[in-house]
């Protein structure tokens, strides 16, 4: 996992697009805070950059450096929750324009993935995290369900053998406002 790392990390810090195994299904991802890099990740999946991508952070002080004010009951939710949970937060700061919603929120999963962990603390910043797929089309569970585009479209692919610790599920999405308000997106 050392070298996958590594591997990951040196594309991640030049600005390219990793493949990889997340804590659900296989990423498309890049460096949330580089719009160029973000920008490649909406040209490889067709998609529009009117929707907001998800990004991984690698813990909850990570997550407080890129949203003005986490709502109290994120950091609950987070603590007891046993699936992977995507929070839409209000106030996003210091990540690419083109990666936060037009209402200024941002998706931020802290994945339950020792990977995704290791290689975002090594990169000390939050990467995109966007099903491989063309937009539109299924998302892959398994390495073998991603078509050849979008294998040819990334810089790095990593092992296909660390996909075991995927879960092969969607993250349920939840959206937070700063007065306790809850909208469950996803279940």
């Amino acid at each position: 996992m050392i070298q996958e790392i590594e591997s990951a990390l040196k594309v991640l810090k030049e600005g390219g697009i990793i493949l990889y195994p997340t804590d659900t299904i296989w990423g498309i991802g890049c460096d949330a805070t580089n719009p160029e890099a973000v920008e490649k990740v909406y040209r490889i999946k067709k998609r529009k950059d009117s929707k907001s991508l998800i990004i991984l952070a690698s813990d909850t002080d990570m997550l407080s450096k890129y949203v003005k004010e986490v709502p109290e009951v994120a950091y609950n939710l987070i603590e007891v929750n046993d699936k992977p949970m995507t929070i839409i937060y209000p106030g996003a700061v210091g990540l690419a324009p083109n990666v936060i919603a037009e209402d200024g929120s941002i998706g931020i999963r802290v994945p339950d993935n020792e990977f995704c962990r290791q290689l975002i603390r090594r990169f000390h910043k939050p990467i995109v995290s966007t099903s491989a797929n063309i937009s539109g089309q299924e998302a892959p569970h398994y390495y073998d369900d991603i078509t050849d585009k979008i294998l040819d479209a990334v810089d790095h692919i990593v092992d296909p053998d660390l996909e075991e610790e995927c879960s092969r599920v969607a993250s349920s999405i939840i959206k937070l406002g700063l007065k306790g308000e809850v909208e469950i997106i996803r279940g």
